[in-house]
């Protein structure tokens, strides 16, 4: 299936990720600036993120429910309500612990509705089987892009204006995001005929809870989670560190956003090609290496940028490969809350990556511990997958034949 024989809802999913995640991903630049307005230490805002990563995995199960019983487009909106609320109260905030629940807890809960578990789960419902790992790849890109365009923009309205006024124009973008939402229509099962799934929420649970490859899913999306928070919340700081400005920083971050793009969608195409378990420990094997290579030379503009590329080009592409895993073995019937669940295992790891970098830097007054552990983590991450039977349950194979 050629990409753009997409139905109209995947590209109304793609419009919904690009400023989702692409104003989620520019919170590390905010951290300077709202530490310095606040007088605070950066473990402070760090706890904040990592809050909102929490709580993003923890509605993130919830939401998906709600979605697959109730469809994506009223979960989307609502998100988007609250997204916006969450930093529109975070730029009139004049006590820093206001932004545990401005910037924690609301746009946690709007992420949740606006990511790429709801995005996803719909998608498995409109494209066929054999094409979903390039369809959530092409989806995952999205996220890419946003990062892409959305960073240098918000770094160009903190040079021109102070954050306070960068975060609410980015609380006006959210109501894009209910706009992409109305376009939204999941065809049911039955108009594509596709056998009804008589399957419940409490057997599908089960089924998935017994099942030994659905937990090394979750082990190697912890570390993914892990890896991508600290990064991006902490990687501007971290050169920063090293003498470079923020333009440096904020040029790196695009570069993940960019090389994103294509790695998304090229580890999509080669979870439908290959088997993809091997393709998962491919991918966090390159990370092992980009991130040791990283830590080890010298940290200069061109290596942040060469760094920005390399770790950009697997940042994402464990979506794709993650997700398609989940439907491959239990199918696309409750996929938003399956995948939803492994998500929250991926935002425990968000929490700690965001919250852990920063106390490590306060209490050592470096990042190298943390860096290091990352290495490790990506070396663990890639063998986890080898064992996982990423075969149809039973189930699917009695209800499709």
């Amino acid at each position: 299936m050629s990409i753009f024989r997409f139905p109209l809802l995947v590209w109304m999913g793609i419009g919904t990720l690009i400023f989702s995640l692409g104003i989620r991903q520019s919170f590390g630049i905010f951290m300077m600036p709202i530490s310095d307005t606040f007088q605070t230490g950066r473990e402070f805002f760090s706890f904040a993120i990592a809050l909102q990563n929490l709580l993003f995995g923890m509605f993130q199960p919830f939401v998906g429910m709600a979605s697959d019983r109730w469809g994506p487009r009223r979960i989307i909106m609502l998100g988007a309500v609250a997204y916006g609320a969450g930093l529109y109260l975070t730029s009139i905030a004049t006590e820093p612990s206001i932004l545990y629940v401005t910037i924690g807890m609301l746009v946690g809960l709007g992420l949740s509705a606006t990511s790429y578990v709801i995005v996803l789960g719909a998608i498995a419902r409109v494209v066929p089987a054999e094409h979903t790992a390039k369809a959530f790849g092409l989806t995952t890109s999205a996220g890419s892009f946003g990062m892409f365009a959305v960073i240098p923009g918000a770094q160009s309205l903190l040079t021109h204006f102070d954050w306070q006024t960068a975060l609410q124009i980015f609380a006006l973008a959210c109501c894009l995001m209910i706009a992409f939402a109305s376009f939204m229509k999941t065809e049911s099962a039955n108009s594509k005929g596709v056998v009804e799934d008589p399957q419940t929420l409490k057997q599908a649970l089960s089924e998935a809870f017994s099942h030994k490859g659905y937990w090394l899913i979750h082990a190697g999306f912890f570390v993914c989670g892990f890896h991508v928070m600290f990064i991006a919340t902490h990687l501007p700081s971290y050169l920063a560190d090293k003498g470079l400005p923020g333009n440096i920083a904020a040029m790196a971050l695009a570069y993940v956003g960019i090389f994103n793009i294509f790695g998304s969608y090229f580890w999509g195409v080669m979870g439908d090609k290959f088997d993809k378990r091997y393709v998962m420990t491919s991918l966090y094997l390159v990370r092992t290496v980009v991130i040791a290579a990283f830590v080890t030379l010298p940290v200069t503009e061109h290596t942040a940028a060469i760094f920005g590329g390399a770790i950009g080009f697997c940042w994402l592409g464990t979506v794709p490969l993650t997700s398609g895993l989940v439907r491959q073995i239990f199918g696309a019937r409750y996929l938003s809350t399956l995948y939803g669940l492994v998500f929250f295992t991926h935002q425990v790891g968000s929490f700690l990556g965001a919250w852990v970098g920063g106390r490590i830097y306060d209490y050592y007054g470096s990042y190298e511990p943390i860096w290091w552990s990352t290495v490790v983590l990506a070396f663990v991450a890639a063998l986890l997958h080898l064992p996982i039977n990423c075969k149809p349950v039973a189930r699917l194979q009695a209800v499709y034949g």
